[in-house]
């Protein structure tokens, strides 16, 4: 007999045919009366295993079947933040057409740290469209600005900027700057400081985004030009803007009354 759901067991054949994609055969188990909540000593359920693997007739499926949609792990990761981790922008639209939560109260990385991670902007615009929280905060990672720029990836880190993400949101005081410094990505860098990024910010060991690279590097130029050069006026001003206008500012923006071509340039078109 099937075990009830909540009995720990090993991974059963519902996980086994999730995962792989068995789309005919999870139907049949389903019909048989196979449970669908079933969850491993990792309190992996079905769910999990289909939105890791981007299997999104699975996750139709399971959902369909009355699958928990915000199920956690032992980690804490609802089917939301493993799909996001595949980058399957369809089962992520299919977990949050079943209501998932955009931002579960997690201590760990949230749906839209893990997007940021696997560099998918495809997901990244949907979660931010749906309201997930840009500052979220992982005890590890920091915010999903600091994700996305770890891991250089700049479609990512300007949707997010562009969306209003906080671009000196620190993490043991480190910046998002400190991250570009450290992976010595000039255009990265050159992004960040546009968007306001603070050139003078300390980690917790006193440095500077600049005492991250090797001096007469090109990321060293690039920081030593700034630390040199003032920013321009109409730089200042966009920047002042945005930082008045807020998270999702650029709706605020796109209404106001002035020429078009101002409007682009505050909305870093």
């Amino acid at each position: 007999t099937e075990p009830r759901f909540g009995f720990w067991v090993e991974r059963t054949p519902v996980h086994e045919a999730a995962q792989r994609g068995e789309s005919l055969q999870l139907q049949q188990l389903i019909e048989s009366g196979a449970c669908v909540n079933q969850v491993t000593v990792d309190s992996i359920t079905p769910l999990h295993a289909a939105s890791l693997q981007g299997q999104a007739r699975c996750v139709q499926l399971l959902l369909a079947a009355g699958a928990q949609v915000d199920a956690r792990n032992i980690d804490g990761s609802t089917p939301l933040c493993d799909a996001c981790a595949s980058g399957s922008i369809e089962c992520v639209k299919l977990l949050l057409s079943y209501g998932a939560k955009v931002n579960p109260p997690l201590y760990t990385a949230s749906p839209l740290h893990e997007a940021c991670m696997s560099g998918s902007s495809e997901c990244v615009r949907l979660l931010i469209d749906v309201g997930a929280n840009l500052e979220a905060h992982d005890c590890h990672f920091g915010t999903p600005l600091h994700v996305a720029c770890a891991r250089e990836h700049l479609d990512c880190v300007k949707m997010l900027l562009k969306a209003g993400a906080n671009v000196n949101a620190a993490k043991l005081h480190e910046t998002a700057l400190h991250h570009a410094a450290k992976v010595k990505n000039v255009d990265l860098i050159e992004m960040l400081i546009e968007f306001g990024g603070n050139i003078y910010a300390r980690d917790n060991r006193g440095k500077k985004p600049s005492d991250y690279t090797w001096s007469s590097s090109a990321p060293a130029k690039c920081l030593e030009y700034y630390e040199k050069t003032p920013l321009t006026l109409s730089q200042l001003c966009r920047v002042s803007l945005r930082k008045a206008t807020g998270v999702r500012g650029l709706e605020k923006i796109a209404k106001l009354n002035i020429p078009p071509r101002l409007i682009d340039y505050l909305s870093y078109n």
